[in-house]
């Protein structure tokens, strides 16, 4: 997760001093891991010019350059590196206009790569800067011209220092999110974890008053799975949004873009870069449909066998019947979760959108991802668990600034599936945070931890101990499922720099029994004859095990594993022989002749008519019966 620092200030106190070093050292204080820090790698001197005329001159080679007179500094004054107010300046690009504000790099500049400016004689001139391009500052891929300010809505004087026009100044840093904990995948999840780690107030910016997300009514909106995956309806909440009248070629705000590049997310254009802003700021991946091109209403289903959708990477993918859908009355639109369709998709042309914000089982959106070969920043998000209190103020939030920044207007048809959210109370007996941490942790400092986080704790009403408490975790911790993991949470908030060092004592009178010790003894008498050992996966092919599991090379039964690694190889081997083949000629191909290699492992050689393991994957929360055991 890349979060911009500027962004991040909006919603918790960063020190005016703080660097991003800082930032990492707080964060990685309460679990998270450090990746990088990105810039935009542009120093100055940039600034805003002006281009008070040009000449085209065509060249020998085809092409034709515009040899540019551009002011860089009010009249009167000196510009930005010393040098007079109005440059000359041989640019490539025929993309603008006298009297269009541009952005100037002048002498003494570095843009990415690194590319330092310098004047340079070119076609005949001195070029002394450059007009930068998009790209060329490093905000965007689009270099087929120069960066045009008033196509950014921006009209700032000559002069202006183009690197805090645009956001260059701001900074990002990179850590990386673990599967379990999806909430930091948000600026706002990552604002909390800082607040937990410095102290530093916290501002949500999910929460708002109910009264002002209320997403209307009147737009058909329905659920209809008739096959749930584990028995889990594939949506538990569903909210669509109108906003009419939209500007989609109305410019996307400069510091958006910065914070959008940062974050490496590409802008596209001001209704999509409006979306993918507020996925990244409260961390629920938002869809928007050009509501023109719908027909009728939306409802959310299973695929039916055969059918097809082509999805926004213009690819046309064959559905399986688990996939969850999103559909109006003219069939799939999209794959729920994962990516929306072609023909609904958002465009220039757009002038009414349908904003969706929804609850995906994360179950069926990983399944869809993993099946499609489709992951994408939403499936990440919804695989991880969102804050299923998000939705609503998420869709408002698109609305508000799809109102503010693209002209549109709010409107009152929407429509909103959803359930009553219910949090299961975890009972943790005062003393189980200390006994399994190993920290004499006072009971109101386990309590304190609790509470920071989003707990709501009260004293212990269920019998297991009136020393204890019940423990009600937040919306957005969907991994916090019972004491251990409250433990873990409490270590987390306190330190983990807390924790002591204590090697254990093994107990006495136990060791390696007779069989280990004789593996042992022949493994290291093999090595000091001067073998290597190989160890391998214990994934092999059917015909091989044919071929190695037998003397003679018939066809002997084999477990076959229903989720293999290697669909190639999903069988699990009866013999060492094929792994040790492989390595040898593997090492022969390399020319190392002097060869001497061993392995030692279980081989698995199931009795025929024998049915090895379930016929379905037993879920993870709770333990496997005996009967699906044995």
């Amino acid at each position: 997760m890349r979060v911009p620092l500027s962004w991040l200030r909006e919603y918790v106190d960063v020190p005016a001093g703080a660097v991003p070093e800082d930032v990492l050292a707080a964060l990685v204080s309460v679990g998270f891991e450090e990746e990088d820090v990105h810039r935009f790698e542009v120093t100055g001197p940039v600034v805003v010019g002006e281009v008070l005329s040009f000449e085209a001159e065509p060249q020998s080679n085809g092409k034709t350059i515009r040899w540019c007179q551009v002011q860089v500094a009010p009249e009167g004054e000196t510009a930005a590196d010393g040098g007079p107010a109005v440059r000359g300046i041989v640019c490539g690009a025929g993309n603008f206009f006298v009297g269009d504000k541009v952005v100037v790099t002048l002498p003494g500049a570095v843009l990415p790569g690194p590319f330092p400016i310098a004047a340079r004689t070119t076609y005949g001139h001195v070029s002394d800067g450059m007009i930068a391009s998009a790209k060329e500052l490093g905000l965007g891929e689009e270099h087929a011209g120069i960066l045009r300010l008033a196509e950014l809505g921006i009209d700032a004087t000559v002069g202006t220092d183009g690197i805090a026009l645009l956001g260059l100044d701001d900074v990002a840093v990179e850590i990386n999110v673990t599967p379990d904990r999806g909430y930091a995948l948000s600026i706002r999840g990552v604002a909390r974890e800082y607040s937990h780690a410095t102290g530093a107030a916290f501002r949500d910016p999910g929460l708002r008053a109910a009264d002002e997300v209320v997403p209307g009514t009147g737009f058909p909106v329905a659920v209809s799975d008739e096959a749930p995956i584990r028995d889990r309806v594939g949506v538990s909440e569903f909210v669509v949004r109108v906003v009419r009248g939209v500007d989609a070629t109305a410019p996307t705000p400069p510091w958006m873009i910065a914070r959008l590049t940062l974050a490496g997310v590409r802008s596209l254009g001001i209704l999509i870069d409006i979306t993918n802003y507020v996925m990244l700021e409260l961390g629920d991946p938002i869809h928007g449909y050009d509501l023109d091109a719908l027909s009728g209403g939306i409802t959310v289903r299973r695929a039916h066998a055969g059918e097809h959708l082509t999805t926004l990477d213009g690819k046309d993918r064959v559905l399986d019947v688990e996939d969850l859908l999103i559909t109006d009355d003219s069939g799939p639109i999209g794959l729920a979760g994962v990516m929306g369709g072609g023909p609904t998709e958002m465009s220039d042309a757009t002038r009414n959108v349908l904003v969706e914000a929804a609850i995906f089982d994360t179950v069926s959106i990983a399944r869809t991802a993993r099946r499609h070969k489709l992951p994408s920043e939403a499936s990440r998000r919804f695989e991880r668990g969102v804050d299923p209190l998000i939705p609503f103020v998420a869709a408002q939030r698109v609305v508000d600034l799809m109102v503010e920044f693209a002209g549109g207007t709010a409107d009152a048809l929407g429509g909103a599936l959803f359930t009553a959210y219910e949090r299961a109370t975890i009972v943790l007996p005062s003393d189980f945070v200390a006994g399994i941490i190993g920290v004499d942790y006072e009971p109101a400092r386990v309590r304190d931890a609790l509470e920071l986080i989003g707990c709501v704790v009260t004293e212990s009403r269920s019998g297991e101990g009136a020393d204890g408490w019940d423990v009600t975790p937040p919306s957005w911790r969907p991994d916090l499922t019972d004491k251990w993991t409250l433990a873990e949470e409490v270590a987390r908030i306190d330190g983990y720099d807390q924790i002591p060092s204590v090697l254990p004592t093994p107990p006495s009178g136990r060791g390696l029994t007779a069989a280990q010790q004789g593996r042992r003894r022949v493994a290291n008498a093999l090595a000091a004859a001067g073998f290597v050992e190989t160890p391998s996966f214990p994934f092999t092919t059917e015909a091989l095990n044919d071929l190695h599991g037998s003397a003679s090379g018939e066809h002997l039964p084999s477990s076959k594993l229903a989720n293999p690694l290697d669909g190639q190889s999903p069988f699990l081997r009866r013999s060492l022989v094929p792994a040790l083949l492989q390595a040898a000629h593997r090492n022969l191909s390399r020319g190392l002749t002097d060869l001497g290699i061993f392995e030692m492992g279980s081989v698995f050689v199931p009795e025929p008519g024998v049915e090895y393991g379930t016929s379905f994957v037993p879920p993870l929360a709770e333990r496997p019966s005996d009967e699906i055991l044995a």
